[in-house]
C-alpha cells in the first residue's frame, strides 16, 4: 500500500458515503469502500478511480464484516487504518404503538450493532493491537440530530441514533487507552437517497389508526426536507475534518435550518412538544 492514509467507510455506494469517498480520494486518501453489490464497487472503482478498493461489507452480515477487515488487514500490512466512518444506515418511520416489531429491529440491527460489527473488525486495524505502524487512527460515527431529538413518526430512526450518541461517547472512553479518538457528525435533512425510500413506506399500513394523517404528513415532510437538504458534500467536509482536526469536534451539527435546530434546544421540552404535536395533527382533537 501506499504511504497515503487510508480509510474504510460503510455505505459507500451512495449518498454520504459516495461524496466522503470522493472527497477523501481527492485529499490524497486510499479509501476501502464498503458495498453491499460487485456491481456498486465496480461503479466506484470506475468513477473514483485506483485509489478506491471496493470491500463487500453488509453491516448485518457477521462473516462478511469479519472478510471485510481480514481483507483490509491483508493490504495494509503493518500499517496503520488512518479512519473508519461508520455511515451505513436506514431510516425507519412509524407510529410506535403499531409499528411492526420486525421493523424495530431490523433498525436497530443495521443502526446499532452494525455499527458495533464493524467497530470490532476493524479497531484493531486502527491501533488497538500491537505491532502496527503510524499513529493511531481515528473512527467517525455518522449520527444525526434525531440523536439529539426526536420526531414522533421517525422515533425508531431516532432511537438507533440516540443509541449511537452513547456507544459514540462509551467508545471514545475506552479507546482512549489506544490513543484512538471517535466523534460523530450529526446531520439534519441531507439530499441523500435514504430520504426517497421512504416513498416505499405505505401510509395504508396504518390506515384505520388515530395516526393514519400525521403519518401521511410527516413522510410528505422526510421527502421535502431530504430532497431540499444540504448537500452531501457538506458531510463529506465535516467528516475529513473529524479524522484531521487536531482536537476534532465531538459532535458536529450541520443543518440547512440551524436557527429552528437551536431554538428547538433552548425551548422548555413540553413547549417543543406541543409545538411538534400541533404541526403533526396529534393533539387530543385530532383523534378519531
Amino acid at each position: 500500500m501506499s504511504v497515503s492514509p487510508s480509510a474504510m467507510i460503510t455505505g459507500a455506494s451512495t449518498g454520504i458515503g459516495y461524496a466522503t469517498s470522493k472527497f477523501l480520494v481527492e485529499k490524497g486518501w486510499n479509501v476501502f469502500a464498503g458495498v453491499r453489490k460487485t456491481e456498486d464497487g465496480e461503479r466506484l472503482k470506475s468513477e473514483l478511480g485506483e485509489a478506491v478498493t471496493p470491500v463487500i461489507c453488509d453491516v448485518t452480515d457477521g462473516a462478511q464484516v469479519k472478510a471485510a477487515g481480514d481483507l483490509v488487514r491483508e493490504m495494509l500490512g503493518e500499517e496503520n487504518l488512518a479512519g473508519l466512518v461508520n455511515n451505513a444506515g436506514v431510516a425507519v418511520a412509524g407510529p410506535l404503538l403499531h409499528l411492526p416489531i420486525e421493523d424495530m429491529q431490523r433498525q436497530l440491527e443495521i443502526n446499532v450493532t452494525g455499527q458495533l460489527r464493524v467497530t470490532q473488525a476493524f479497531a484493531p486495524l486502527l491501533g488497538a493491537e500491537v505491532g502496527r505502524g503510524g499513529k493511531p487512527g481515528r473512527i467517525v460515527n455518522i449520527s444525526s440530530v434525531a440523536g439529539l431529538s426526536a420526531t414522533p413518526l421517525v422515533t425508531p430512526y431516532a432511537c438507533s441514533k440516540h443509541a449511537l450518541e452513547a456507544f459514540t461517547q462509551g467508545l471514545r472512553r475506552e479507546l482512549i487507552m489506544y490513543g484512538i479518538d471517535v466523534v460523530a457528525i450529526n446531520p439534519g435533512p441531507i439530499a441523500t437517497p435514504i430520504w426517497d425510500k421512504a416513498e416505499e413506506m405505505d401510509p395504508e399500513q396504518y390506515a384505520g389508526t388515530d395516526y393514519e394523517a400525521a403519518i401521511r404528513k410527516i413522510l410528505g415532510y422526510m421527502l421535502d426536507r431530504g430532497r431540499s437538504g444540504l448537500p452531501p458534500i457538506k458531510v463529506a467536509e465535516a467528516i475529513y475534518a473529524g479524522l484531521t482536526d487536531e482536537k476534532p469536534k465531538l459532535n458536529t451539527i450541520l443543518s440547512p435550518e440551524p436557527f429552528q435546530q437551536w431554538l428547538m434546544s433552548v425551548l422548555p421540552s413540553r413547549m417543543v412538544d406541543r409545538l411538534i404535536a400541533k404541526r403533526l395533527g396529534l393533539t387530543p382533537d385530532a383523534r378519531r
